[in-house]
């Protein structure tokens, strides 16, 4: 089941990446919707932390292209903002945390001018968005790991992107920090940006997105996700491999979850 969205704000057109010589992505047709939180979804090794790249211009295609905004990302890529994976991040790097806010100011900036006075309060308000504002004179070092993405998201805001990538924001973070993102990124789709995450946990995937890409190196579905997050189709992205699948199968026919209309 694969939804084709009419004005998308997301396009990607046949697009396969290898590494080695080995497809890890193959033949994805896809169309994502503006103004959504949109869960990308799929075993450990499925190819979403590629798919995200790939969007993003990060990795080499094989075949295929991408269009955002229905443009080439070189003309958009102001409005386009990505949150790593955090172990991809050197956090002994010295900087206080209001200076990593700052570089999300740097596109807007120019890499050699420095920040302004109103830069510096829009970073300042991006960190009291994510709760951090009494940390911005600490070392990146110094913070536990939820903390450490709470910075991360704040310097994502500070891009004042429309089109927000984000690689596993909730992996390895307490609670407390893993409702605030998600209450941040409501907020954001509700001043109509639109946030695409990878994302690993199938029983919170229901209740944090609009939209769900399901992927096992090929495109299994793409919709809303009260229509994609199927038992059957679930099944096909996961085959026999997961055990949680009837528990979030019963959970869906007791619809125990709010699916979103």
């Amino acid at each position: 089941m694969i939804h084709q969205v009419e004005t998308p704000i997301v396009e990607l057109h046949d697009i396969t990446v290898s590494y080695h010589k080995k497809p890890v992505l193959w033949d994805i047709d896809l169309t994502l919707p503006s103004g959504s939180i949109i869960g990308i979804i799929g075993p450990n090794g499925a190819g979403k932390s590629t798919l995200l790249k790939a969007m993003m211009g990060l990795v080499e295609l094989s075949s295929g292209y991408v269009r955002i905004f229905d443009q080439d990302l070189d003309q958009v890529r102001s409005r386009v903002s990505y949150v790593p994976q955090k172990e991809s991040v050197d956090w002994d790097f010295p900087a206080s945390v209001l200076d990593v806010v700052l570089m999300g100011r740097y596109g807007k900036l120019g890499l050699f001018t420095r920040p302004r006075k109103a830069d510096k309060e829009v970073a300042m308000e991006c960190l009291r968005q994510v709760d951090m504002e009494n940390y911005a004179g600490r070392q990146i070092s110094q913070l536990s790991g939820g903390q450490q993405q709470r910075v991360f998201l704040a310097r994502a805001l500070a891009q004042e992107a429309d089109l927000y990538f984000m690689d596993e924001p909730f992996a390895g973070v307490d609670a407390a920090t893993e409702k605030a993102i998600i209450n941040l990124l409501k907020s954001m789709s509700k001043q109509g940006k639109t946030v695409v995450v990878v994302h690993h946990d199938l029983q919170s995937a229901l209740e944090y997105f609009d939209w769900a890409v399901l992927l096992n190196l090929r495109l299994i579905a793409s919709g809303p996700v009260n229509q994609v997050l199927t038992p059957e189709l679930l099944q096909e992205t996961y085959g026999g491999k997961l055990t949680l699948l009837a528990a979030v199968g019963d959970l869906l026919t007791k619809k125990e979850f709010p699916s979103r209309e």
